[in-house]
């Protein structure tokens, strides 16, 4: 049986342009270059893209659900047109505060997405523009990926050499364009060396 082929995004910084003050309205969301795209080529090679995102905002009352929603709906349309989709947006609503489980760098939401899809998490690439997501992404046993769009980009060389330290399997892309490349040239490799049986 063929394996669902899944990814992981992390949204604010690695699909849409990260803001301090959170994306409260779909007229805030501005996507990072390239990266609407981006998904879409993977779902055109037959991959599952979901969202992994804290929205903390929820919790400390800068945005309600009515919002999210409006801003998640506005994000759909944009990737539609473009002839890509999300499968689904998981996310946390919680403050650090709230102590829950399923706030990044804790592994919930990525257990949780596991479980949904009834996948091995050990095969599903997580892309993220922090190291918060990367230890999420350790943790839940997924495979770390680092785009440097969003809040990576303010990095210097010795910064990212000692976040790279701290989660050492991760490999580190421009941007989610790049990752999809990586991610689909790798599976091409794959498939040509098993003909085609992954």
């Amino acid at each position: 049986m063929l394996s669902t082929k899944l990814v992981i995004l992390g949204r604010d910084g690695v699909l849409n342009v990260f803001r301090e003050d959170h994306v409260k309205a779909p007229e805030e969301w501005q996507p990072v270059p390239g990266a609407l795209e981006a998904v879409a080529r993977l779902n055109h090679a037959g991959w599952h893209v979901v969202v992994a995102t804290n929205q903390s905002g929820i919790g400390r009352g800068m945005i309600d659900m009515a919002s999210v929603n409006a801003v998640h709906a506005h994000m759909q349309q944009r990737l539609i047109a473009l002839g890509g989709r999300l499968d689904a947006v998981f996310f946390c609503p919680h403050t650090p505060e709230d102590r829950c489980d399923c706030r990044k760098p804790l592994p919930g939401m990525m257990l949780d997405i596991g479980r949904r899809y009834g996948v091995d998490l050990k095969s599903v690439p997580f892309v993220s523009d922090t190291l918060r997501d990367l230890q999420a992404a350790q943790a839940a046993g997924c495979e770390p990926h680092l785009v440097t769009t969003g809040r990576a980009a303010a990095l210097d060389d010795d910064a990212l050499r000692q976040m790279l330290a701290l989660v050492p399997h991760a490999r580190v892309h421009a941007d989610l364009a790049a990752f999809a490349e990586f991610v689909l040239e790798r599976a091409h490799v794959v498939d040509s060396e098993t003909g085609g049986l992954v």
